[in-house]
């Protein structure tokens, strides 16, 4: 059983991860790379598992499970810089029996330079084909789903 979530219980349940603008991240233009913001996401989103006492590597071993990214929707904001300080969330919009759909950000300060939906697969480590959730990992992530802006 994993350790207790330090995880918010909060109603937004918004999970943010700091990291900041290096050489390598930014094209010759010195603005980041287009790409590198899905590194950031995937970091964050690792962050968050692990924050819910689950590593990755944890739930390959203990439960031969992985998540993958089956879709991404993003939209480009404004550009981020070298050394900028940035702020990357995840919030886990819907938990079903078989995936998960986050919206992430990445911010710098105020500034929205990013937002995207990503929608994530789980799958079977041995046979890379969609599987269940197991069931005490389910009951957290449902947990942490956020509250349907809607009402539904």
């Amino acid at each position: 059983m994993p350790p207790e979530s330090p995880l918010p219980n909060s109603p937004s349940r918004m999970f943010s991860w700091p990291t900041r603008v290096y050489w390598e991240d930014t094209d010759a233009g010195g603005l980041v790379y287009h790409a590198q913001y899905l590194a950031f996401m995937e970091r964050a989103r690792s962050e968050w598992v692990r924050a819910l006492g689950y590593g990755q590597d944890g739930l390959r071993l203990q439960h031969g499970l992985l998540f993958v990214v089956a879709g991404m929707q993003i939209g480009f904001l404004k550009p981020g810089r070298l050394d900028d300080a940035l702020e990357v969330t995840v919030e886990l919009r819907r938990c079903r029996r078989a995936s998960l759909i986050f919206a992430q950000t990445v911010r710098r300060g105020e500034e929205t330079l990013i937002e995207a939906e990503v929608r994530v697969a789980a799958v079977d480590a041995a046979q890379l084909r969609p599987c269940p959730i197991p069931p005490e990992l389910y009951a957290q992530l449902q947990a942490q789903q956020a509250p349907d802006p809607a009402g539904d």
